[in-house]
């Protein structure tokens, strides 16, 4: 599966020539307007700059899709425990693959979020947005769900204007050089970012 950082929290996973992109963004600070063809597209939630679709050349596919996509409800919260709506994180799986994308994920996972989850391989994990987890929460996150790849994403430093807290570089300095080592392997490819994949040691 390859796996294409495309800026924000948006992705383009291809497998086999089949192209997802998963919450379009547009419009934001320090970031091109997003370009892109693809044969699908998923947003986390329903906010009207997430379903910025006008930025996707929607491709014609003839075949089967080699994806299935599993959907889990969760909340997209401010990090004080206030529900502020739904989101949906998705589970794509190809070719016995699969990578979780949680959207703007703004609080921790119930038990039963978490069982339905399972063990991705790679995980899109959203870190210090304005109303997504902090990096202490997405270690926690990393612990609970362990997958083989960990990407962190959204605001990076500097913030582009854009509200800041915590960020993937924090979350990257929670880890013990030991405790992580950078992507290496077939199954995935990441291009444009790569500083930020890493592949934790669960003991």
């Amino acid at each position: 599966m390859k796996i294409t950082w495309l800026g924000h929290a948006c992705f383009l996973l291809e497998q086999d020539g089949f192209r997802i992109v998963t919450d379009p963004y547009t419009g934001v600070p320090g970031y091109p307007d997003l370009r892109v063809e693809a044969h699908a597209v998923y947003c986390s939630h329903g906010h009207r700059d997430h379903n910025a679709v006008e930025c996707v050349t929607l491709l014609p596919y003839s075949g089967e899709s080699p994806f299935s996509v599993r959907e889990i409800a969760a909340f997209h919260d401010d990090q004080g425990g206030a529900q502020r709506g739904g989101i949906t994180i998705r589970v794509f799986t190809a070719g016995g693959v699969s990578a979780a994308h949680l959207g703007d994920l703004g609080h921790q996972l119930s038990r039963d979020q978490l069982q339905a989850l399972g063990t991705p391989d790679a995980v899109l994990i959203p870190v210090g947005g304005f109303f997504t987890i902090d990096a202490k929460q997405a270690r926690s996150f990393c612990f609970a769900v362990r997958p083989r790849c960990v990407v962190p994403m959204h605001y990076r430093h500097p913030p582009y204007g854009l509200p800041m807290v915590g960020g993937v570089e924090d979350f990257l300095q929670l880890w013990d050089p030991a405790e992580i080592h950078r992507l290496v392997g077939p199954s995935f490819e990441l291009t444009r970012e790569t500083r930020g994949v890493v592949v934790p040691k669960f003991g």
